[in-house]
């Protein structure tokens, strides 16, 4: 392997198996707490690596997501094709990338009842659009940027537009050892830094754990910062197996990234995670994860003394969960406690038995600062037969407060209310 790939570059107790195997994820519910720390991992194919995909189905009558006392879940916009990544735009209106369909929707509840009354095509044409950000920060942006699998790219924007004000302009490419090589992991995620100065771009793996596709895996597995016109590119954090949602912590100005660690060590590896991301930061993949562990499909690796470099991220979160987009709750109607902290999507596993994830998770801050601890906010995506009806992605904040949910199950967006 070459060095060019890994360098820049209700409390359950600590028990990593009792919080992860203890229960299906039917049985998840809102308050419900993990702490998972190095030391609760077990041994590499402690159980069998087993294939238990989703069995998608309708939502059943009566079913309805759960939500802890004093909250309200109730669908803000049905019959969306394939939607993941939500924005708020200064002005309240909505933008959902539909990825699969390759457009952005803009969705706008003018008379915040709850339901929007507009629903435009923003812009389409695109190539599995994600990530979306809008430039300059403030109350006026001038672009919209969305992230392609294989490019960044800028609309013209003006507040309250419905339609994209001209054609796209390409601001980087996000090749891999020089081609537009896509594939594997092909969600790509932006944000812009607390001053507007920079701009994070996240790039997730081709592989599982590159298992002799180091040529292919070139430029994956990291975060990268530029100027916002593109140019200065360069590499901010690596060995980040899949960081599909990034985000900027708006007091502290912090970068965050929740991931998607690597399959087929078995249930309980390894954990996937939500961290801060440190400026030249290693995060371990492929030869490490979780300070240093070594993966054992990697007897070879050339160099050992970067075991010591690997980094222990912030809250280690259940194996296989899929953590997808991340958000600060930067809003005044939920209660106090809620205020400040971070949630994150989790699209639910595929290599556990039994499943997890399916829901949305609540990380408590203090000042910005993690504890290590998370615990269950929005769940019951899980039908006790175990089939699911729905797959959490992304998450805005509103500007009335409410926390707006993508699902792509049933293709649907959920708003979470407090104080009902």
């Amino acid at each position: 392997m070459r060095i060019q790939h890994l360098l820049p570059s209700l409390l359950i107790p600590a028990s990593f198996l009792a919080a992860a195997t203890g229960e299906p994820a039917a049985a998840a519910h809102p308050g419900k707490s993990y702490h998972i720390t190095p030391e609760d991992m077990p041994e590499p194919y402690a159980t069998k690596s087993v294939n238990n995909r989703a069995d998608i189905i309708a939502q059943p009558e009566g079913a309805m997501p759960r939500v802890p006392p004093g909250f309200k879940i109730e669908k803000y916009a049905t019959g969306l094709q394939n939607p993941r990544y939500l924005l708020t735009a200064p002005n309240g209106d909505l933008f959902v990338t539909e990825s699969g369909p390759g457009r952005i929707r803009v969705l706008r509840d003018a008379d915040n009842d709850g339901t929007p009354e507009l629903n435009e095509v923003f812009a389409d044409g695109l190539k599995q659009p994600f990530g979306l950000a809008f430039y300059p920060p403030g109350s006026e942006p001038k672009y919209l940027y969305v992230a392609n699998t294989d490019s960044i790219v800028r609309f013209p924007y003006a507040s309250g537009g419905l339609k994209a004000a001209g054609e796209a302009a390409h601001i980087t490419d996000l090749s891999f050892g020089g081609r537009l090589e896509g594939g594997g992991h092909w969600t790509r995620d932006i944000v812009f830094s607390k001053d507007g100065k920079q701009l994070f771009a996240s790039v997730g793996s081709k592989s599982n754990v590159d298992e002799g596709n180091d040529d292919v895996e070139h430029d994956r597995a990291r975060i990268f910062v530029m100027n916002p016109d593109g140019s200065g590119k360069r590499v901010y954090a690596t060995g980040i197996r899949n960081p599909v949602g990034i985000a900027i912590h708006p007091g502290t100005g912090d970068l965050w990234t929740s991931v998607n660690e690597r399959d087929g060590l078995g249930d309980d590896l390894v954990p996937d995670y939500i961290t801060r991301v440190r400026k030249g930061g290693f995060y371990g993949w492929p030869c490490y994860y979780i300070g240093g562990h070594p993966d054992p499909r990697h007897t070879d690796d050339p160099h050992p003394e970067l075991a010591g470099r690997v980094l222990v991220p912030d809250i280690l979160v259940q194996a296989h969960s899929a953590s997808l987009n991340l958000v600060f709750y930067t809003g005044d109607k939920f209660p106090p406690e809620y205020q400040g902290d971070a949630f994150a999507a989790f699209h639910g596993s595929w290599n556990r038995q039994p499943r997890t994830g399916y829901k949305v998770v609540r990380v408590p801050l203090e000042n910005g600062q993690p504890n290590g601890a998370y615990e269950d906010f929005v769940t019951g995506f899980v039908a006790k037969d175990g089939r699911v009806w729905g797959r959490p992605v992304g998450l805005a904040v509103a500007n009335d407060g409410s926390l707006l949910m993508s699902e792509d199950g049933n293709n649907t967006i959920w708003r979470i209310t407090a104080g009902q």
